[in-house]
């Protein structure tokens, strides 16, 4: 049976050190969720350190949200030691569709078999190769749309995806599930999407099962975001609340807000 307060309390525990290769807009507000949490967060992205640092790390967290290709050579970099030395990695595929440099980084990072996606529909639809009418970094297809997309990714890598959204969908090409918890605030602070996925790499520092993990990853999240909402007058109020409500959450919150659907069929 899935526990979510089981993996938060490991989290706690273990307090795992996250290394993010990510963009400029979610550094600071990144490192204060991962901090809010329980973890450590580390932005850490010089080629001449990442592979090193990267064999240190307890997770490692891939955004390509502001490209520019010294940064791309520090993500593979990074992506390879992950893979060899045997540490968790999540591929945050940030506005694939919108050029071709986009995809191109993102087909490379792929083929280092990311431990877990996070996504917008329109980001998993477009990283699948299905085609997207996303704009920029915003979502304009439905989480339902991109439900095929993740299982095929998910086969694809052997990892776990996650579309996220009004209701999150996740798949590990075998087990899915979908987390009906949030808040329409949430995707209205910059970068909150993109904290997320190093969330789900802390909750998959020490764990023998990575869609379990990711799954509650999604939860704690969405549930936090629904707290927070209750007493926010807005975005700025509601960044604030957000943090606080991460720094305090509990098992007993969890099962109190949790609304979720497992299957172990697709």
């Amino acid at each position: 049976m899935f526990d979510c307060a089981a993996h938060l309390d490991r989290l706690y525990q273990t307090a795992p050190l996250v290394q993010h290769i990510t963009n400029h807009v979610a550094m600071n507000l990144a490192a204060n969720v991962l901090l809010a949490i329980g973890a450590s967060p580390a932005m850490v992205h010089a080629k001449e350190e990442v592979e090193e640092f990267a064999a240190l790390t307890d997770a490692l967290c891939i955004n390509i949200g502001t490209l520019s290709a010294p940064w791309v050579e520090s993500m593979q970099l990074a992506a390879k030691t992950a893979r060899h030395v045997g540490t968790p990695w999540v591929f945050d595929p940030v506005a694939v569709g919108a050029t071709a440099f986009r995809r191109e980084t993102a087909a490379r990072l792929l083929e280092l078999k990311p431990t877990a996606i996070r996504g917008n529909a329109s980001e998993i639809i477009a990283l699948a190769a299905q085609g997207s009418a996303g704009r920029g970094v915003d979502s304009t297809d439905s989480v339902e749309a991109a439900e095929q997309a993740a299982i095929a990714l998910a086969n694809q890598t052997g990892g776990v995806v996650a579309v996220t959204g009004p209701v999150d969908f996740l798949t590990d090409g075998k087990r899915q599930a979908k987390v009906a918890n949030g808040h329409a605030l949430m995707p209205r602070v910059t970068a909150l999407g993109c904290a997320q996925s190093g969330v789900v790499a802390a909750f998959l520092a020490d764990t023998e099962d990575n869609f379990e993990a990711t799954l509650a990853a999604l939860v704690s999240y969405a549930i936090a975001g629904e707290i927070a909402a209750q007493r926010a007058q807005g975005p700025g109020s509601f960044a604030v609340a957000f943090l606080d409500t991460l720094y305090r959450l509990d098992g007993q919150q969890i099962d109190t807000y949790l609304r979720l659907e497992m299957s172990d069929e697709i």
